[in-house]
Parts: C-alpha cells; sequence; structure tokens
C-alpha cells in the first residue's frame, strides 16, 4: 500500500479560504455503497437520513493555539501548541531559524515567557510562567490549517469552531462539524434523528504527511479520545431499534472505531494511535458525513477504507469537475458504506 495511490489533481482555486454563510450552505455529495452518486446539499440530511438513525458528533474545542515569540537574540519564533501536560507545561512544534536549545527562553506576545526544557521527537517540551491555556485564550491565534493562505481573524474563532463545542484540546476542527447549525440540528431532531457525542482533541499531526513509517506500523499520531458510557448507551438503542450509527466526520469515526478496538463498543478515555486504512472492517460506524481531504492523507485512506478506493477517487473527481469547495472550510460528502466494509453486526 502506497501513499500515492491515494491521489488526485485539484485546482487551488476550489480550495475553501472562507466559511460558508449560512453554515448548513455547503453542497453535499452522496456516495452510495455502489459507487454511484448524487449532488444534494447540507441542509436535505434530514431526508437523507431516517427516523432512528445517531448523529455522533466530536465536541472537542479548538483553541487560539498559535503563538508568537522571541529569542533573547531576537529571532523570531512560532508556536503551535500540541498537547497540554499540565497548567504552565505543554508539548508544542516550534518553527525558528535554528530550533531552541533546551534551557532557552523565549518571550511571548501577551509579556508571557516560555523555557524550553526537552525533546519529545519531533516535538518540544516548553514550561510557561503563566497557565497555558489561559494565556492562549488571550493572546493566541486561531490555528488555520496551512492550506488557508491568509492570516486569522477575529471572526474565525467562531467560524473555525462547531456550535457544540465544549471541551477544549484542539489545534484544529473537526470540520464536518462545522456544517450543522442550529436551524440543522432542529430539523434533524424534528425528523426523528437522535446526536450523541464523543471528544476527539485533534493534534496537528492531521496536517502531517504520511509517512512509510506510517503504513508500515499501522500507527499514526496520537490523539487524545474520551467515548462515554452515555455514548455507548446511545449506540446500543440505535441497534436496538433498527437504526444507524452516522459519524460526523473522520475523529468521530476514529473515536467510535477506537474505544472498539477490542470488539464490543465501550467507554474509554486514552490516546488513540489507530490508523484506518483499507482492509480495516468497521465494528461501530455504518455512515459517515465527511469533508473533501488532501491528497496522499491518511484521512483519504479512512474514507477509502470504507466506501472503497476507486469508488472514492472518482467521487473526487466528480467533485472537481462540478467546482465543490473543498478542505476544512469546504463542501461535505455523505459516504455509505461498500459491501464487506463493515463487521458483521450483532
Amino acid at each position: 500500500m502506497r501513499a500515492q495511490d491515494y491521489s488526485y489533481e485539484l485546482p487551488d482555486e476550489l480550495i475553501a479560504h472562507e466559511p460558508a454563510r449560512p453554515r448548513s450552505a455547503s453542497r453535499l455529495l452522496v456516495l452510495q455503497g455502489d459507487g454511484s452518486l448524487a449532488d444534494s446539499a447540507v441542509t436535505e440530511l434530514p431526508g437523507l437520513l431516517s427516523p432512528g438513525d445517531l448523529l455522533v458528533f466530536n465536541d472537542t474545542r479548538v483553541i487560539p493555539a498559535r503563538i508568537h515569540g522571541r529569542k533573547e537574540t531576537g529571532g523570531r519564533v512560532e508556536f503551535l501548541l500540541e498537547r497540554v501536560l499540565a497548567e504552565r507545561d505543554a508539548l508544542c512544534h516550534l518553527r525558528a531559524s535554528k530550533s531552541p536549545r533546551p534551557g532557552t527562553s523565549l518571550a511571548l506576545e501577551g509579556g508571557a515567557t516560555a523555557t524550553v526544557t526537552g525533546r519529545d521527537g519531533d516535538l518540544f517540551r516548553v514550561a510557561f510562567d503563566v497557565p497555558v491555556l489561559e494565556h492562549l485564550e488571550r493572546h493566541g491565534h486561531v490555528p488555520l490549517p496551512p492550506y488557508i493562505r491568509r492570516p486569522d481573524t477575529a471572526g474565525d474563532r467562531d467560524d473555525y469552531q462547531t456550535v457544540f463545542a465544549r471541551e477544549p484540546g484542539a489545534v484544529a476542527a473537526p470540520t464536518a462539524g462545522l456544517h450543522f447549525d442550529e436551524a440543522l440540528l432542529g430539523a434533524l431532531e424534528a425528523a426523528g434523528v437522535e446526536r450523541a457525542f464523543v471528544t476527539l482533541h485533534v493534534g496537528a499531526g492531521t496536517f502531517q504527511p504520511l509517512r512509510e513509517e506510517n503504513i508500515a506500523s499501522g500507527r499514526l499520531h496520537a490523539e487524545r479520545v474520551h467515548v462515554s458510557e452515555a455514548l455507548c448507551a446511545a449506540v446500543n438503542r440505535t441497534r436496538e431499534r433498527g437504526g444507524r450509527v452516522v459519524a460526523v466526520g473522520t475523529t468521530a469515526v476514529r473515536s467510535l472505531e477506537s474505544a472498539a478496538a477490542d470488539g464490543g463498543l465501550t467507554p474509554c478515555r486514552r490516546e488513540t494511535e489507530l490508523f484506518i486504512m483499507p482492509g480495516y472492517r468497521f465494528r461501530v460506524v455504518d455512515a459517515m458525513i465527511t469533508n473533501f481531504h488532501l491528497p496522499e492523507s491518511s484521512l483519504l485512506m479512512l474514507v477509502s477504507a470504507f466506501a472503497g478506493r476507486d469508488s472514492v477517487l472518482a467521487a473526487y473527481r466528480h467533485a472537481v469537475a462540478q467546482r465543490y469547495r473543498f478542505y476544512s472550510y469546504g463542501d461535505a460528502m455523505l459516504v455509505w458504506p461498500a459491501p464487506g466494509a463493515l463487521e458483521p453486526r450483532p
């Protein structure tokens, strides 16, 4: 299996740099299990799903995780928080002309000081002289993805956040959830579609290129996931009434499948390195709603595992030809499973 087998051509002008307004005004490409396609709209979801289905959302909250600083020599440093370790300690990506060594003191926007205390692979351990999250909320920048080539604005604090976000810790949004506003959620509820939540704090690793060692090892960057007893109970009730579990976003898929890694779905609060690639059989998810993903990415491989590589790449070619908007602020897909993608349900 090679990453380059999951590539496609995308004109730059189809990369969305601004969200749809209102949120639910995006287009929706429906990919059936037999590979057939239908052009639709996100607002049509209440009619595309059935009463008794369960939508599972990721309720992580994006923090303003990017902040700038300077070395004592005056050199610029850009921080991108990966994970909070303690109130004043964090793992960060650091970008500088020369990597800071342990013991280096850095002056941050807003008057705080950070000290590099060590390395953890590609990441830096950093000690702050103030509470990390509080300082970032006041002085940090929204960590827009690298393909959105503009500075963040005050509006991105709301736009790059789902309406149901409540658990702070992500450095990237669960972007399929960005399409849902209160009007759409109300329409889905009126149609008898239920909802439940998992939490997966999306890390900056989601934007890193897929490496050969990831494919060889079957593991990806670790992300913190929480699947509650209430969520497991909601899935069980859905199964009992004959409904379907529809994951909103690849992060919800990864959360649910991680919690069922040993067989049945059970509550969990841990890190997951699960890499879902073709050949995987899904234990929990019956359908997914997802945005369009980067070429040669683990997320595109996940969707291909669910719906079939050839069908997914054909859907992407159709989306390009029909001028869909791509990536975080772009349009969405409703994806049904290809034959053999699901484990037999009890």
